[in-house]
Parts: C-alpha cells; sequence; structure tokens
C-alpha cells in the first residue's frame, strides 16, 4: 500500500517532482524522460508509467525556462518512435516462434492471421489513436507486431503517431502550462487529462459487458 501511495503521489504531484528533478539533474533530465517514455511506450511490464500528463507538465516546465521545448519534442518524438518499435519488434519475434500449433487454442496462428487481416484493414487508425489511450499504447504495437503487420507500414504509422502525441501535449503544456489559473491547478488538470484518456477505454468496457448482456438473454 505504502508503494502505491507513492507512486500515486508521484502521478498526482508530477509538476513538483519534475521540477526537482530538472533543479538536480539538469541536463541530464531529457536522458530521464527519454527514459521514461520509451519504457512506457515499448516494454509490455511498464503500461502503468506517466504518459499523457508527463507530456503536459514537461512542457509546462520548459516555458520557464528549465528545458528547451524543442529539443525535448524531438527527443521524445525519437523515444515513442523506438518504443513502439521495440514493441513492434518483440512481438513479431514472439509471433513467429511460438504461434505455429494450430491444434493449439491459445498459440493456434490462426488468431495471427486474423489479426492481421485486422490490422492490414485498421492497423494505421489503431496505432496512432493508441497513441492516446493510456495502456492500448503500450500493447497496440505488441499486437501488430505478433500480427505481422507490414514493416514500412507500421513505421510510418508509428512516426505519424509518434510526432502528433508528443508534439500536441508538450506544446499544449508549453502555451498554456503557464497560465496563472492553470499553474495554481496543474494537478486538477493532470487528474483531468488522466481522466479524458482513460475514458475510452471505460467507454469500451461498458459497451462490451452489455452486449454480453444482450446476447445473453
Amino acid at each position: 500500500m505504502e508503494l502505491l501511495s507513492q507512486f500515486l503521489d508521484i502521478v498526482l504531484h508530477l509538476d513538483a517532482h519534475l521540477l526537482a528533478l530538472v533543479q538536480e539533474y539538469g541536463v541530464w533530465i531529457y536522458a530521464i524522460l527519454f527514459a521514461i517514455i520509451f519504457c512506457e511506450t515499448g516494454l509490455v511490464v511498464t503500461p502503468f508509467l506517466p504518459g499523457d500528463s508527463l507530456l503536459f507538465v514537461a512542457g509546462a516546465i520548459a516555458a520557464s525556462g528549465a528545458m528547451d521545448v524543442n529539443l525535448l519534442v524531438a527527443l521524445l518524438i525519437v523515444a515513442a518512435f523506438a518504443g513502439d518499435f521495440t514493441n513492434y519488434s518483440i512481438g513479431r519475434w514472439l509471433g513467429t516462434r511460438f504461434f505455429t500449433d494450430r491444434s493449439s487454442k491459445l498459440l493456434n496462428p490462426e488468431h495471427l492471421e486474423k489479426a492481421h487481416a485486422f490490422y492490414e484493414r485498421h492497423g494505421g487508425k489503431a496505432i496512432i489513436i493508441a497513441r492516446f489511450l493510456p495502456i492500448l499504447r503500450t500493447y497496440v504495437p505488441f499486437v501488430a507486431g505478433l500480427a505481422v503487420m507490414e514493416p514500412r507500414r507500421f513505421a510510418f504509422f508509428n512516426i505519424v503517431g509518434g510526432v502528433v502525441w508528443v508534439a500536441s501535449l508538450c506544446y499544449a503544456g508549453f502555451f498554456f502550462g503557464n497560465i496563472p489559473w492553470v499553474k495554481s491547478n496543474l494537478t486538477l488538470i493532470i487528474v483531468g487529462i488522466i481522466v479524458v484518456s482513460l475514458l475510452p477505454l471505460v467507454w469500451a468496457f461498458v459497451q462490451s459487458r452489455l452486449e454480453a448482456r444482450r446476447v445473453g438473454t
């Protein structure tokens, strides 16, 4: 419980913690933020790391002169691209080695064939939209790799999604983060960003439950 409490404190007071890191580590803050964004997008086991709120707060802190916002955006775009590409590569490697038994219920290659068909039709939209959805942005590129989405097609949408995600949130923080009302209510803004980004997942869950009930009646 203490560990969870500490994690929630970091997430909800991200502005204070990030500012302290900037003051303590100076230029190395770029490397720290790069690592966080890379891990949040690139490692299946770390979808809990802050993403949207971190980008916004980093932009807001950059507006105070503590960081160069353009350098920040450029580096974090690279981190987001590299993270998704790593996830995709891991998924592709696992898919070709474990989904080989057509008699298996869990590791049947037919599952990947269906996923491949989906990603051929809707993969581009899924990769870009998932950038703005916590948890999903960690798993969508992994599944794209499992489904053997065409690498150049994946790379294109990976770049587009990374640029739109990082630039929109960092520059939003940069241009609006130092407005007096925003500065004095930054914790509330962070909570709002988290809630808004989670709403599509909640809605999808509610829809699936309603559909399951409808089918069961």
